[in-house]
């Protein structure tokens, strides 16, 4: 269950623990504390040499037992002056591994006064942080965690309790979406693969109002989506692509839609081209920029959004068999182009190619963006920290840029290039999987691959998200594992943009 978060004007008679948020001056107000406690509180930050009130430093202070709360926690905020909704979140995931560890259920949150305004944003970063995936430990497991005290509720005390409420419920959409992309890209491929993806679309998003419309392998043969099909042919679990229609335009709804494609290989072992063995455990990730895509609409139906969108997911699984595809095969496209396999690897923009054609043809969207887990490459570039963006529009890249900055997913812009497209052609076919250049300029290429299958005059973006949709230790607001990354962003584009 998600922490629970509420917002009063005065601290609760009783919690665990009091949290009160300092920055550099080292004075947090401490008023709600009795005066023997405040000079406990403060004595402590004095003589903790190591506490500066930077940034993601933390003190915990047992308190006396004529106090509301059992224990203080100190967290820094660093230069107060440059305190943001981001720095908020960062700060407020910053919090939960002390106050898990000190075996806390309730907590109250205090402040300065200057930032009430991005409250919210302090208890968004302790929700995001607290997120587990505990699913699959087994009963003894289980019931151990369940016995074991951990953070339940949260009461922020602000000043403008009504504003702050509202403010968090907006947010709280968007965090409902990110956790549900998390679970997905957790989960294992066993139990995750084409067919079972598909039906946990369908079975969480169309309570919230969101058309769910699935289609098996044979009705992707009958639209001659050939690529995608081709990518999952190895595979006893036949591929499917789902696609998911929100209608939130009042008055509008034959207005041309925006569009969200995402890649959905639900195990990549590399097929004939087969990865190496060290770290292939990982590969149940690479229906990330799905996951991303399905968090998404599922933020976006619980805001009730004021726009309409169209989002179509790609899913295969891509393993080698007797009838996998190979290495110099070539094979045709739902938009009739052909393609030379190089290598089974490089499956995933396959997959993409026949979703953002079908999506071009039948509902003949705006603006598209695409997010996968695509390339290595991206990682060689931008390491873990950025995602890669690829856009063929100014004014959507500035736009996309603003969102991510508001919900601290970094994103950087990359290099869209009539070379990189040249790359893609093929002596034999149209085009080929793989450029010439190998992992050279990788992410550009296969961007350069992507777009041969965009129409002319279509706005459209590329997120390779390969970096950012796995954690391999914990961040501030993301623990390891499945991190949900660019649900938030795009949410606030859409909300920015087109509503």
């Amino acid at each position: 269950m998600p922490l629970t978060v509420s917002f009063a004007a005065k601290f609760p008679a009783k919690c665990d623990c009091a949290i009160f948020a300092a920055g550099r001056d080292l004075k947090p107000d401490l008023s709600a504390l009795s005066k023997g406690a405040a000079d406990l509180v403060r004595g402590a930050i004095k003589s903790a040499k190591n506490f500066k009130g930077e940034s993601g430093q933390a003190l915990s202070v047992p308190l006396p037992k004529n106090n509301f709360a059992a224990r203080a926690i100190v967290i820094g905020l660093g230069d107060l002056k440059k305190a943001d909704a981001v720095s908020l979140e960062k700060a407020g995931g910053r919090t939960f591994p002390p106050l898990n560890a000190a075996g806390a259920e309730s907590a109250a949150i205090f402040l300065p006064k200057k930032l009430d305004g991005v409250a919210a944003h302090f208890a968004l970063g302790l929700r995001l942080r607290s997120y587990t995936y505990h699913a699959y430990k087994g009963k003894d497991a289980k019931a151990k965690l369940a016995k074991k005290p951990k953070p339940k509720k949260v009461t922020v005390i602000a000043g403008k309790t009504a504003a702050a409420s509202k403010h968090y419920k907006r947010l709280a959409a968007g965090a409902g979406g990110v956790e549900f992309a998390r679970d997905l890209v957790n989960m294992p491929p066993n139990d995750l693969y084409p067919d079972s993806y598909a039906k946990t679309i369908a079975k969480e998003l169309k309570p919230l109002g969101v058309q769910v419309e699935i289609l098996d392998d044979k009705k992707m043969k009958t639209l001659g989506m050939g690529a995608a099909l081709a990518v999952g042919q190895g595979s006893a679990r036949k591929p499917r692509m789902v696609v998911m229609k929100w209608n939130g335009a009042k008055g509008k709804a034959k207005s041309a839609p925006i569009a969200f494609v995402g890649k959905g290989v639900t195990f990549d072992t590399g097929g004939i081209s087969i990865k190496p063995s060290a770290g292939m455990e990982d590969m149940k990730m690479d229906m990330g920029g799905s996951a991303a895509v399905v968090g998404l609409m599922k933020a976006l139906a619980t805001r009730k959004s004021r726009a309409n969108v169209v989002a179509i997911v790609g899913l295969a699984e891509n393993m080698p068999s007797h009838n996998a595809y190979r290495p110099g095969d070539v094979i045709t496209s739902m938009a009739g182009k052909t393609i030379e396999v190089l290598n089974t690897d490089a499956e995933g923009r396959l997959v993409l190619a026949d979703a953002l054609t079908y999506v071009q043809k039948k509902h003949k969207p705006k603006m598209i963006i695409d997010l996968a887990t695509l390339t290595g490459a991206i990682m060689v570039g931008l390491g873990f920290e950025y995602c890669g963006v690829f856009a063929n529009d100014d004014k959507l890249w500035g736009a996309m840029e603003k969102a991510s900055e508001k919900t601290g997913e970094k994103i950087w812009r990359m290099p869209l290039d009539e070379a990189y497209r040249k790359e893609m052609e093929s002596n034999i076919a149209d085009l080929k999987n793989l450029g010439s250049l190998g992992r050279w300029g990788g992410a550009c290429s296969a961007a350069g691959f992507l777009e041969h299958f965009i129409d002319e005059k279509v706005t459209w973006s590329h997120w390779d998200i390969a970096g950012t949709a796995w954690n391999k230790s914990d961040k501030p607001v993301t623990p390891k594992g499945g991190t949900g990354f660019a649900v938030r962003a795009l949410d606030q584009l859409v909300e920015d943009s087109y509503e």
